[in-house]
């Protein structure tokens, strides 16, 4: 890629749409183009820019899309950003670049305003925002107002309601409330001060004009109430008792337009002097967030809040905020419940633009989702052809409106880095869900080695993985086994005692041999019978490198694959297809990112291996080499060990356990005048390594279209799960391999546990 140039396609001054399937597309303004090469930095490239287009250097930002994913746009802002962008577009003539400059709000803040100021359309007037409660009335204007929350979904149609907005006065200096500071609220109502003209004014629909309605009144500081609301007519007056503020619109006959045949502009009320957001509704906050939550999907609600009152002067709750925001992200993402109705064409897609990969789901008797499974055929590819034989198993929650559970089965690469092979999305963590998931990674798969699994043995797996997985062998992950046996010794010893027996359990886990394995637990036999005990029931042969059977390279806990869980959770919020697709676009980037690295490597090894193979070939200085018979020889050192070149084994077990020679079998190779190399897994060489990402995966199209392939699948209609999401803050799950439960009270008088000295009941 080194001296090679790229077209950088800068637009500016257009904006950026969402389609029905979540993609981003640019439309309008204007556009230029340049040559950048990995060469230029990014201050020339900002510059050339900024020239360009004539805009500020400050208030501008530089983003792009990755190959395939439209969904997502990457901020240049760097030079390593910069270098990083035209490495992904290396295979490409062109890549598009979007040039958003910020737009600064005029300060009005000297603006002249009071009262007086909206009694006449025609003068200037400071803005400030309201807010919009809408109620059933069936012209009854006594009826009182329903608060927020009482219902999920604000119906803007032409059924005769009843409707309000309080308007704050945040800037009329005549309203005691505010301090001399707060001129500077309400600037984002300020466009629309002429929301309404006056009479003669048309709109398209009566929807429209209820919107700029609203606009103007949070604009001009009123509250009003509608006399006449249907789907031909609309008579509004201004809340307060005896204002004459009215105005009336109607349908033009034989058009669907509505025209403002009324008004009368002038108020002698005083306007609403309330702040809070009581009245504002959940669509009028979605609308005022929705185009920052594209580019900010973690807006948090506190932020809402704060810049809501800020841009607008309403003082917004928090669950007001977060309403808003659910409102405004399935506006922009699509409804959850039309998501798992779409399961069956997204399935039939992955497997259709992704030919060898496996993608699948069931229902329930009520046609309720219940599980759904996905491996892509560059994962299974990748894994078969590249990857030790060796699957770490584990699980998180999803924190979805409809919860659920994503199951998933990782891999590490030759250079131990996560590869994700499959996962599986189900409605809860069970054995029959564990396995329904391993029948599927099965018929997936067409190697017929042994595969180690390292997994917990809770949750059926222990009998999973020996029914479905036969010849393979199940390495129990350490960290589950720990927080097991911490479970079971609660409230027995003190923090500082458990700390030590977890350290001599990892230790015995670690030890090659069964006599180093031993010393560590006459070690916790020493603390604790009964932890000894439990210990040695816990099926060592399962878990400690002395005993175990299969190729675990040393990895002793399930969580491996935590890169890949970071993804879901980042995506947990998404409908489901839409969450899936997040995570495919991920493994995308991995896969071409990974090759293109490994593309630029020049050793036999990866670079991980090759810095272990070296510390290993530093100890070989000190130790001496004897031949015995044959190919087996002597090495004496620290201490004295039997290589066996022929069989791959040396007495230490360190070659066995990590799949690359220890230093004794580094001097014996050397002194037989061979290379180590040719010792080494195959697994940990950059021929494996590049064979692991050899293949692509493709982008899944859109998921609304109409189907017109027939399939077995696609008559089912799938409904979200029954389960809701619990009240209350989500448990998080810990991924620490010395996760230890809570200190307990210790008394200083008698030494108890579980009291202290105020409570102990020990006699003086």
């Amino acid at each position: 890629m080194e001296g090679k140039k790229i077209i950088a396609i800068c637009q500016s001054g257009g904006e950026f749409l969402t389609e029905k399937d979540g993609t981003l597309s640019y439309r309008g303004g204007d556009a230029h183009a340049i040559d950048i090469d990995d060469q230029m930095t990014f201050n020339e490239f900002k510059t050339e820019v900024t020239e360009m287009f004539s805009c500020s250097n400050d208030n501008m930002s530089i983003k792009y899309f990755l190959p395939g994913n439209k969904k997502t746009l990457i901020t240049v802002s760097n030079d390593k950003d910069l270098k990083r962008m035209i490495k992904f577009h290396s295979d490409f003539a062109t890549v598009d670049i979007y040039v958003i400059e910020e737009i600064v709000a005029p300060d009005v803040s000297n603006m002249p305003a009071s009262r007086s100021s909206r009694t006449t359309l025609s003068e200037t007037v400071v803005p400030v925002d309201a807010s919009l409660d809408v109620v059933d009335f069936v012209g009854d204007t006594t009826q009182p107002d329903i608060p927020l929350d009482a219902s999920l979904d604000i119906v803007d149609d032409a059924s005769p309601i009843d409707a309000h907005i309080d308007i704050p006065n945040e800037i009329s200096p005549i309203f005691p409330l505010l301090g001399p500071n707060d001129e500077k609220h309400a600037k984002g109502a300020q466009q629309w001060q002429n929301a309404i003209t006056g009479v003669g004014q048309r709109f398209s629909s009566v929807h429209e004009f209820r919107e700029s309605l609203r606009k103007y009144a949070i604009a001009h500081q009123f509250a009003f109430r509608y006399k006449k609301n249907d789907s031909h007519r609309v008579t509004v007056k201004c809340k307060a008792e005896g204002c004459p503020w009215r105005i009336h619109a109607s349908r033009l006959s034989t058009t669907q337009l509505i025209c403002i045949k009324k008004m009368n502009p002038t108020h002698t009320c005083e306007g609403a002097v309330a702040t809070t957001g009581h009245q504002a509704t959940r669509s009028w906050v979605a609308s005022i967030i929705k185009e920052k939550l594209k580019f900010l999907p973690n807006y948090k609600p506190k932020d809402i809040v704060n810049d809501i009152k800020q841009e607008y002067g309403i003082q917004l709750n928090y669950f007001q905020a977060w309403r808003g925001k659910e409102i405004a992200k399935e506006q922009l993402q699509g409804s959850y419940k039309e998501a798992y109705n779409q399961l069956p064409f997204f399935c039939d897609k992955i497997m259709e633009t992704n030919p060898g990969s496996l993608a699948t789901f069931t229902t329930k008797e009520d046609s309720s989702f219940h599980r759904l499974f996905v491996s892509f055929h560059a994962s299974l590819y990748g894994f078969q052809q590249g990857c030790r034989p060796l699957l770490f198993l584990d699980s998180i929650p999803l924190k979805s409106k409809y919860q659920g559970t994503l199951l998933a089965a990782t891999a590490a690469d030759g250079n131990d880095g996560v590869f994700p092979v499959a996962f599986t999305v189900v409605d809860a963590e069970t054995d029959d869900n564990w396995h329904w998931f391993l029948l599927q990674l099965k018929s997936a798969f067409s190697i017929t080695c042994p595969i180690t699994f390292v997994a917990d043995r809770q949750k059926g797996l222990k009998e999973s993985i020996a029914d479905i997985f036969k010849d393979s062998y199940h390495g129990y992950c350490l960290r589950y086994l720990t927080e097991q046996l911490i479970r079971d010794l609660k409230g027995q010893f003190s923090h500082e005692v458990k700390r030590l027996m977890v350290e001599d359990l990892y230790a015995a886990a670690y030890a090659p041999r069964p006599e180093n394995f031993q010393s560590c637990l006459e070690s916790i036999k020493s603390i604790s019978l009964e932890a000894y005990n439990w210990i040695v029931q816990s099926e060592p042969q399962n878990w400690a490198n002395s005993f175990f059977q299969g190729s675990r390279y040393n990895h002793m806990t399930s969580n491996f694959g935590e890169l890949f869980y970071s993804w879901a959770s980042d995506a947990h919020e998404l409908p489901i297809t839409q969450m899936v697709d997040v995570i495919r676009g991920k493994i995308m980037e991995l896969i071409y990112t990974r090759r293109a690295e490994s593309n630029q490597w020049l050793t036999r090894l990866t670079p991980s291996m090759e810095e272990k193979l070296d510390k290993e070939t530093q100890k070989v200085r000190n130790l001496q080499v004897l031949l015995l018979v044959g190919n087996t020889f002597e090495v004496r050192g620290d201490s004295t060990e039997v290589v066996d070149v022929d069989r791959w084994d040396c007495s230490c077990r360190g070659w066995q356990i990590t799949g690359l020679p220890c230093c004794h079998a580094i001097a014996v190779i050397g002194c037989m005048g061979r290379s180590p190399y040719d010792y080494c897994s195959r697994y940990f060489t950059t021929e494996s390594y590049r064979l692991t990402y050899s293949e692509s995966i493709h982008p899944v199209p859109n998921v609304d279209m109409p189907v017109v392939k027939a399939s077995s699948q696609l008559a089912v209609t799938v409904t979200p799960p029954p389960t809701r999401r619990p009240p209350g803050r989500p448990t998080t799950k810990k991924y620490g391999p010395q996760e230890m439960s809570k200190r307990q009270l210790q008394c200083s008088r008698c030494k108890g546990l579980g009291h202290n000295k105020s409570t102990c009941k020990e006699l003086l």
